[in-house]
């Protein structure tokens, strides 16, 4: 399986949260918006001045983060998918998951059996009007 994967979904895996993916594991490949890398450190850097995290756990899941994403293919947030991103879909999504949108749709070019990846119910519902199969999120 070739997931495509949202923030939501890489940190919980790197949290050790309940409600983990269950597909991780059958995956061979993964692909992210370079967007992830922000999304996730910005997270831990909010949970170390919110959360009083210390230093060792903010160093040690930091690394875990970026010891994920040594193994991803990240699309770059170029000028075609900036352009995607700020074009309609057909249903309501933010800014920061039409860039996740967007960069899943040019990996899919690459890779059509691509799958969707995320905890987030508004972002799995776009994913699936746009033809990706998606996991992560039960359906309503």
């Amino acid at each position: 399986m070739i997931l495509y994967v949202d923030s939501s979904v890489l940190l919980r895996i790197v949290l050790h949260e309940a409600g983990r993916l269950r597909e991780w594991k059958q995956s061979s490949r993964w692909f992210s918006s370079q967007l992830i890398r922000t999304e996730c450190l910005r997270t831990i850097d909010r949970a170390r001045v919110q959360c009083s995290l210390p230093d060792e756990e903010v160093a040690d899941r930091r690394g875990a983060i970026l010891d994920h994403l040594r193994a991803f293919d990240l699309i770059t947030i170029d000028r075609a998918v900036l352009e995607r991103a700020a074009d309609p879909f057909p249903t309501t999504v933010g800014t920061l998951d039409a860039l996740h949108l967007a960069s899943a749709l040019a990996a899919r070019a690459t890779e059509p059996a691509l799958v969707f990846a995320t905890h987030d119910r508004e972002l799995g519902v776009a994913a699936r009007a746009t033809g990706f199969r998606v996991v992560g999120v039960p359906r309503a």
